[in-house]
């Protein structure tokens, strides 16, 4: 079968859309060049965007994309100024991190707390994360606790957030090309390509504040948690508690949790596959001491 040559940058551009490889790209810009569809400057702009599509984001890039993040969070929530509490939150944190299959990052893993009433909690890429004060009020010892530091920390350690940005980079990239490839690509088409990367930390925020990340995902960091707080001395029952705490409080069409996440009862049931038979939370008199005065003025 003959294909016409103005076919062709068409016709690669559906193939890079099942294929994702930057090499495909590069050659059907080349042959877009030979045929005279696009010019040099046009080539070299596509393969700078297929290539960024394709790299895969460093641990220091990581950080400062956590930073950045967090600090658009920040713009939303105030932080809750009580630095006896914050340290206390963290020295249960940095534990359960050096637990996790990825004790270590670029930037560290550092936990604060919001100054709001809304049951939530984030974790940035590299480590960053942040606990509202009403979901602390879900945690009812420091198990519970532990187990929402857990489950935010099993986020990080499966690169969730990593992930989400990747993904929608090479979405973004595929999408563009998917739209033109009936066309030639012209100066306005070249700036979406050039441009399509650049809303990197307002999407990951938007997908972590608004829309959260997929079931999937949200089961991957229950069953992390569960292993950390096991592999630290916490009871995961902790975890079980504080989902069921969470349930009685959230009200319908609440945001937070209760709009980014699955129901706390699908959460529990699956929790409970892993952990098996019920087991009583003991807790340790200093144990149970420290968790309520760090806790008093939540």
């Amino acid at each position: 079968m003959k294909v016409r040559s103005e076919g062709l940058v068409p016709i690669l551009g559906l193939t890079l859309l099942l294929s994702g490889c930057a090499a495909v790209t590069q050659l059907g810009t080349t042959v877009g060049v030979a045929t005279g569809r696009i010019s040099e400057e046009q080539k070299q702009a596509l393969d700078k965007s297929s290539e960024k599509a394709s790299e895969k984001i460093t641990p220091e890039q990581e950080y400062y994309i956590g930073r950045s993040v967090a600090a658009t969070i920040l713009t939303t929530y105030k932080p809750f100024d009580q630095e006896a509490t914050t340290r206390y939150l963290n020295v249960i944190g940095q534990t359960l991190a050096q637990a996790s299959a990825k004790p270590e990052t670029f930037g560290g893993y550092h936990f604060s707390i919001l100054d709001t009433d809304e049951i939530n909690a984030f974790a940035a890429p590299g480590g960053l994360i942040v606990v509202s004060r009403g979901l602390i009020r879900c945690c009812r010892n420091e198990d519970a606790l532990a187990a929402v530091l857990a489950h935010e920390v099993g986020h990080v350690e499966k690169e969730h957030g990593l992930n989400a940005i990747e993904k929608g980079r090479k979405t973004a990239f595929m999408t563009t090309l998917a739209v033109t490839a009936g066309k030639s690509y012209g100066g306005a088409d070249l700036a979406q390509l050039t441009q399509a990367f650049e809303g990197t930390i307002s999407d990951i925020t938007n997908t972590m504040v608004n829309s959260g990340y997929s079931r999937q995902t949200e089961f991957e960091a229950d069953a992390a948690a569960v292993r950390i707080l096991r592999s630290v001395g916490y009871n995961p029952e902790g975890l079980v508690d504080m989902l069921d705490q969470m349930q009685k409080k959230l009200q319908p069409g609440s945001h937070g949790f209760g709009a980014t996440h699955p129901a706390p009862k699908d959460r529990i049931n699956a929790v409970r596959k892993i952990i098996g038979a019920t087991t009583a939370i003991a807790e340790p008199a200093a144990r149970k001491q420290r968790f309520t005065a760090a806790i008093a003025n939540i």
